[in-house]
Order: C-alpha cells, then structure tokens, then sequence
C-alpha cells in the first residue's frame, strides 16, 4: 500500500509552526513530496543540503548559502544545477532567507519549489523529521475505546455489547481522557512505540447504546479529550464465565504483538456487581509498577518462601 504526500499538505501541516512563507513554485503545490511504498526503498526525507545522498525535502541555511558563495562560477552553477537535477523535491531556507538569483532561477527551471521559515535550519529539520516520521510510519486501525488513563495509553477492547463505551463514560467521569471511539489509527513511530490517534470523522465523538452519540468535547470540556497517546496497555472486556478458568496468582497479563511491537494485554472479567472503572485503574497502576520493575505476584510468592523457610528452621 502507498502513501503519498504533496507540497500543499505540508505546507498547510506545518506552515504556522514553522512560519512557512512561498518564496516560488507555489503553482507546483500539488506535487509530491514523497511516496511510501511496501517495495520502496529508503530514502532520505529530509536534512541539510546533501548532494550525494540527496533528500526529498533540501534544507538551506546561512553555511549552506556561504558555501555556495565561496564556489567559482562554473562550480556554483554545477552544484545548483546538481541540487535540482536529483531526488530533490523541495528546497526550503531557514531564517526567512531571500534565496539567490540563479538559485530561484533554477528551481523555476526544474519546477522545484521554493519555501522558507523562520526557524533555523536545525530546528526546521527536526520538525520537518517528526511530521514527515509520522506521516509514513506504519499504520494499523483497531476496533475498541482508546483513553488515557492516569496518564497511560490503554485500548479498551472486547466483543460487541460487553461495556466498551459504559465503561468510557464512567472513566470520563472519573477525570480521565478519551482518545478515540470504536476505531483508532496506530501508527509505529519508533521501533518499541505505536501512536494512537482518532479519525477526523470521529474526532470528539462516543457512542453509547440508549443515548445514542455523544459530544464529550461539548459535554465535559476540552479537558476530556486527548489528541493521541503512546498505546501501552490492552484491556480486554470479556463474560465472567468465559473468565472463570483465570490464573488467580498471575491474572490474565500475557503480550500482544501489534506492528511487530509487543503490547501487554490483560482480560477484566465483566458481571453484576464489578467496578470496571475501578478494576481498569488498578490494572494501569499494577501496570505503572511493573514497568518500574515491580511484580506484586513474584513479591508475595517470596514472602511466602521466606515463611516456609523461617518456619522449617
């Protein structure tokens, strides 16, 4: 599967985080950055100006304009004409630069657009990496609620009917955040992390059988919703009597591999008369503590030998 993205979502992304300004080529807007497919190879998306391994996005700055001014004639006009005859797709300059007559020229010539910002070249590199990193990481929808919890990514999943939303609704009410309703876009950011986020579509939205959709932004305020979070634990609704066969010393935790990123997961049994809410928060802390280290069953099972040993002797 490909993934393509052009000048003019870029642009729009990071424009005024970065103080985009067109300086030419802005009739070329529809054209490629760059597209990502199953059987591209990799490239570099974007750096300091490089015209060996040349990125798609070309990043100017004070050094870069001061090389070329140190070039003689016949050199300068081969370098530029090498910076525009490659993989180079967009030639940004940082600082709100004006580029150079016979650069802006060949840019037209090619037409490569030309952009500048207002950040140095360092800090537009790193904002350009972390978008671009984004855009064409991998990606994976999964069906469940996706909160924040005390912090922590949790993806609240399980059959149609178990609870998912009621749960949602009482953990909203509690003070936590909602991410993401019955479907929510992974993306693998790094190689032990996926980024969990919300369609546009359902943005802000949770449905709850008997009341039907509902607005949480409008109903509990701004404070409720989160845009995306780190996923760091699965929970999985399933009926009490499915559960019932549950190592009782160890729980349900085991891992689930996601994107080639494994993932805890842990089943919360659902009946009458259980406090998901509360059972859900204790998992997430049980979780925190294990992440540091911690094993409540592995510390009682010692304390247990340290009875028996005592005992014995």
């Amino acid at each position: 599967m490909s993934t393509t993205l052009d000048i003019q979502t870029l642009y729009r992304a990071l424009q005024e985080k970065l103080g985009l300004v067109w300086l030419s080529g802005e009739q070329y807007k529809e054209q490629a950055v760059h597209t990502r497919g199953d059987d591209t190879a990799e490239v570099s998306l974007v750096g300091h100006l490089n015209l060996i391994s040349q990125h798609r996005v070309q990043v100017l700055g004070r050094k870069e304009i001061e090389y070329l001014d140190t070039l003689r004639k016949n050199s300068r006009k081969d370098t530029i004409s090498q910076l525009f005859s490659g993989q180079t797709t967009l030639v940004l300059l940082s600082k709100g630069m004006s580029p150079p007559a016979d650069l802006e020229a060949a840019a037209s010539a090619s037409k490569t657009p030309l952009l500048s910002c207002e950040l140095s070249s360092q800090e537009a590199i790193a904002n350009l990496q972390h978008y671009l990193s984004n855009y064409f990481a991998d990606k994976i929808t999964l069906h469940g609620v996706f909160m924040e919890v005390l912090g922590t990514g949790v993806l609240i999943t399980g059959d149609s009917s178990i609870g998912k939303s009621e749960l949602a609704l009482e953990l909203l009410t509690r003070g936590h955040r909602l991410i993401a309703d019955d479907a929510t876009e992974f993306s693998r950011v790094a190689p032990d992390t996926l980024l969990g986020s919300c369609p546009e579509m359902l943005r802000d939205f949770l449905e709850v059988r008997g009341l039907g959709i509902l607005n949480v932004r409008a109903m509990f305020g701004a404070s409720a919703i989160k845009q995306h979070r780190n996923l760091r634990l699965i929970v999985v609704l399933q009926d009490i009597e499915e559960a019932s066969k549950m190592d009782r010393l160890h729980g349900s935790k085991r891992m689930r591999n996601i994107q080639d990123v494994d993932i805890p997961e842990i089943t919360l049994p659902v009946g009458p008369g259980r406090n998901l809410a509360v059972l859900l928060e204790v998992a997430v802390r049980n979780y925190i503590l294990s992440s540091k280290g911690y094993d409540a069953s592995q510390a009682f099972i010692e304390r247990q030998k340290r009875r028996l040993e005592s005992v014995r002797q």
